[in-house]
């Protein structure tokens, strides 16, 4: 379920990536194929990069809260 809170929205859409890619991964450890290297490195690290660099930016990100008078 999605949040309203644009913090945990981008900290999901990282996890999602961040878990495709788990599961990309763990699909190639079960082909013993050359291509199945190929798409555990290209495909499988290219979700988990993605959702790492979303999860960063989304603590670097983070505005403060408007001071209270």
């Amino acid at each position: 379920m999605l949040s309203t809170d644009p913090l945990q929205k981008r900290q999901q859409f990282a996890g999602l990536f961040l878990a495709l890619g788990l599961l990309t991964e763990a699909l190639c450890l079960i082909w013993s194929t050359p291509i199945a290297f190929v798409i555990f490195v290209a495909l499988g690290g290219s979700f988990m990069f993605i959702g790492i660099a979303i999860y960063l930016y989304s603590l670097v990100s983070i505005l403060p809260p408007p001071p209270a008078s």
